[in-house]
């Protein structure tokens, strides 16, 4: 099997849970240590990549340097990566998905909204994107669909749901409404059908199996593994510093 039929394999036939848990590397070190800890595939996040090249996230990273950094983390391990691409950084769905392929990854998460404007994209439109990513990439590329409606201050469920019922209609096999609510996932989820990906914390709260009983099919944690190694960092120089 290829790397995205495993992948997308990984999608279905889950238990509700035992949802999919992806963690997110940002670079060939951690990528390496999620795999041995027994991780069947991994999610690179913008933010965490973006952190580790020296640029914030947003749009902010050149892609020649995400895409080198996708092929890196691909490199180190044995497992499917999916790469968080943000909103493309403005490629034709072709350059995009020759891009992906030649880094290696297995899948790609597409977000709906404008980095630099933070304004939500037409849905339909996007939707077209989607499916010229899909007629590009065949089954090549998993394809996961971001919807950043809870994220741009559109708290409603019905607009994730149409949302996600077009990106599913484009090709998307797995729809992300980044930070929807505890008390909405389920019915965000039940209104969309399919694989839904739920963005968990570091903490651990809620707990991925307790985000999968309310619908989640797979958990990505976003930058924020990347994010606590961080503040171990900060903290361990500013325990060398006091003792220099």
């Amino acid at each position: 099997m290829t790397a995205a039929a495993v992948l997308r394999a990984l999608h279905h036939g889950r238990e509700a849970n035992d949802p999919l848990i992806l963690p997110g590397p940002w670079d060939a070190v951690s990528a390496r240590a999620f795999a041995d800890a027994g991780f069947p595939a991994l999610a690179t996040p913008s933010a965490g990549v973006a952190a580790t090249l020296g640029y914030e996230d947003g749009g902010r990273t050149p892609p020649d340097e995400m895409f080198a950094a996708i092929a890196r983390i691909v490199r180190a391990v044995d497992v499917p990566v999916s790469a968080d691409i943000e909103d493309g950084y403005g490629l034709a769905p072709a350059e995009l998905v020759e891009r992906l392929l030649e880094a290696g990854a297995a899948g790609c998460n597409l977000e709906d909204s404008d980095p630099a404007t933070e304004q939500l994209k037409d849905p339909h439109r996007h939707a077209d994107r989607l499916a010229e990513v899909r007629a590009a990439a065949g089954d090549r590329l998993v394809i996961n669909a971001r919807i950043d409606t809870f994220l741009r201050g559109t708290p409603d469920a019905g607009a994730a749901i149409e949302r996600g019922r077009l990106y599913r209609e484009a090709g998307a096999d797995c729809v992300y409404p980044i930070l929807a609510p505890r008390d909405l996932l389920p019915e965000v989820a039940a209104g969309i059908g399919g694989p839904i990906n739920a963005l968990a914390t570091s903490t651990g709260r809620p707990s991925p199996r307790e985000m999968g009983a309310l619908g989640a099919t797979r958990i990505t944690f976003g930058g924020g593994l990347q994010q606590r190694i961080a503040g171990e960092i900060q903290f361990l120089a500013g325990e060398l510093a006091a003792t220099s």
